[in-house]
């Protein structure tokens, strides 16, 4: 990485490192919905649906945990699917989020030229392949942005869901 300060990197960097953070933002607010999600399908208060979701340390595991739940026997197949459409939304999100939160970046030794590195381990059948690297240009600022619009129509379609449901809120 550049030892240069972070005043020096290119506009399109800059972007990049403002449209990440408003999508763990985004992110981040939608996912705490699960919350409501929980404290509907299991009956409890929302203070115990509360511990239940922080107890639960990844994304995945949350929204695993509501699937699991919906798709209980007795449950509703309309409820089922609803619920189920929104967590695969979920899903999308949070792979492009879970790239940025989880990859170094790169410079060329005037700090421009940024890239992410994948810190990810990929096995194959006799070998093993780590360090994708990405240029952060402007396809990828295009995907942050659209990523970001997508979990905010998905925070919408989870509002509307618990009133009509008459979820926990």
């Amino acid at each position: 990485m550049s030892s240069k300060g972070t005043g020096e990197f290119s506009d399109d960097f800059q972007e990049f490192l403002t449209l990440v953070g408003r999508l763990n933002y985004t992110w981040t607010n939608t996912e705490s919905l699960l919350i409501h999600m929980i404290a509907g399908l299991t009956g409890v208060r929302k203070d115990m649906a509360t511990v239940i979701f922080l107890t639960l340390n990844t994304s995945r595991a949350r929204i695993d945990l509501v699937e699991r739940l919906v798709k209980m026997e007795g449950q509703d197949p309309d409820l089922r699917a609803e619920v189920l459409e929104l967590t695969q939304s979920m899903h999308k999100t949070l792979k492009l989020k879970n790239k940025y939160n989880h990859c170094i970046y790169s410079f060329d030794n005037e700090g421009r030229n940024a890239s992410t590195i994948l810190m990810r381990i990929s096995d194959h059948k006799d070998a093993i392949k780590f360090g994708k690297t990405s240029p952060i240009n402007k396809r990828e600022i295009s995907l942050v942005k659209e990523t970001i619009l997508k979990t905010e129509t998905v925070n919408k379609g989870l509002w509307n869901f618990f009133r009509r449901r008459k979820f926990p809120v």
